[in-house]
């Protein structure tokens, strides 16, 4: 099939690349003209595990290609994808601008049958704004569906290629038609392909990750009381987990959630709800205990330094907002950083692949350093912020000879009380027992 891709942001590029993957003919759209000679030229702009060997692969088999020019992208798909940014505007909605900008300049442009497809996270209705700004100049039929993705940062092609459920949202039948078929490759294990209608489709996103946000957010508040009272998280945790009416996933407690998505679905939502006049009451709840949890350690800090952290170095490890992504959106690791600069503090940081989108930020403000240990020199604590798998079994004799001070903040709970008791060091997480 022909499939254009409008925007190569992380969910455009995996879209058009994954496509491309099952032989379909891609053309992916962006105004970036360097960015788009750099794709051509077979570089990736994000990093995504797996992404890099099947963008190669499909550029060199001539199913990928990329151009600045919409006109070219619309003529070619039959299929088009609008895979545009949906920033969060200042009073928490979701910024629309892109998207009708664009569906603007389409309903000029098509001249046959279109399938457009609202790949982006967007509100309910969005479908029918999209639709009434392509059809002020639309000259033929088309349609508008929606199909929001459900792809996790660092596992985004497996969740693209090997989905669990698909969610097409259109009440076209001609368009549910190219729509199953185009997706039929990617369920052959059985996972279903679900026909909704359009308002519905948008929902079920965001009522999806503000579930999700909710979950975590929970886990997070029931931590914080088990500090309060002496008991263990973990312990907990392990407890609820085995029912399975709540199940295993998402009750790890840490530093709060971040990133592209939550942060602005829930903050979008709850906007949502009040424009409709619903006040979303657990999402306010949510919001307010996650922008709390991010600086969580930040008192155990003060507390620890006796509310003087001025001219202490701090080493971290960690500034991406989860792991196997350079995506530092909304990363608890920066709110940290914020924080402790602004008490005079001095910062060395080391994450596998996030610094370089953190020097971009913060310049010559903190330090960098090319590994984990080499981070820990002189430092006078350690905060952990981001799970890193090379994180979760460090030579602990390594780090306390680097380190000056014998002390660990860990935002994200991946050591072992006992065996953290055997090393001599001060220990803080969260919602478990605090080691001195």
């Amino acid at each position: 099939m022909k499939i254009s891709v409008i925007g190569t942001g992380y969910v455009g590029l995996v879209t058009g690349t994954c496509l491309a993957e099952t032989g379909n003919e891609v053309v992916c759209v962006d105004i970036n003209e360097e960015k788009v000679a750099k794709m051509r030229g077979g570089e990736v702009p994000i990093y995504e595990p797996h992404l890099d060997v099947l963008f190669e692969r499909n550029i060199k088999a001539n199913r990928l290609k990329f151009t600045t020019s919409l006109k070219e992208g619309l003529e070619h798909g039959d299929i088009v994808f609008l895979a545009l940014p949906t920033p969060e505007d200042e009073d928490g909605s979701a910024d629309l601008s892109y998207i009708l900008g664009v569906s603007e300049e389409i309903g000029k442009i098509i001249s046959s049958y279109k399938v457009i497809v609202d790949k982006s996270t967007v509100p309910v209705g969005t479908a029918e704004k999209v639709h009434a700004v392509i059809s002020k100049n639309a000259k033929c039929d088309f349609d508008v569906v929606s199909n929001p993705e459900f792809l996790r940062e660092g596992l985004a092609v497996d969740d693209f290629l090997k989905p669990e459920r698909i969610v097409v949202g259109s009440s076209s039948d001609r368009a549910i038609e190219l729509m199953q078929k185009l997706y039929k490759p990617y369920v052959r294990s059985g996972n279903p392909i679900i026909i909704m209608d359009e308002k519905s489709a948008e929902l079920t996103k965001y009522a999806a990750n503000s579930f999700l946000a909710t979950k975590i957010t929970f886990m997070n508040e029931i931590a914080n009381y088990c500090e309060k009272v002496g008991a263990d998280v973990d312990k907990v945790r392990r407890g609820m987990g085995t029912d399975s009416r709540i199940g295993k996933r998402f009750l790890f407690p840490g530093i709060g959630y971040g990133g592209s998505c939550f942060p602005k679905d829930v903050k979008a939502l709850h906007k949502s709800g009040k424009d409709d006049n619903y006040d979303f009451k657990i999402l306010k709840s949510v919001i307010e205990v996650n922008a709390a949890q991010k600086v969580t350690l930040i008192p155990k800090i003060q507390d620890y330094f006796k509310n003087d952290v001025n001219n202490k170095t701090f080493a971290i490890w960690g500034l991406a907002f989860k792991p196997e992504t350079d995506d530092i959106r909304e990363a608890p690791a920066l709110d940290i950083i914020n924080d402790l600069l602004s008490k005079g503090a001095k910062i060395r940081a080391f994450d596998p692949e996030a610094m370089p989108n953190v020097r971009r930020k913060y310049k010559d403000k903190i330090q960098f350093a090319d590994t984990m240990y080499d981070v820990l020199e002189d430092a006078d604590a350690l905060i952990i912020c981001t799970e890193w798998s090379i994180f979760r079994t460090p030579d602990f004799a390594r780090l306390k000879e680097a380190m000056k001070g014998k002390v660990i903040f860990d935002g994200r709970n991946l050591y072992d009380l006992e065996d953290v008791k055997k090393e001599n060091m001060s220990y803080y997480s969260i919602g478990r027992e605090t080691i001195i």
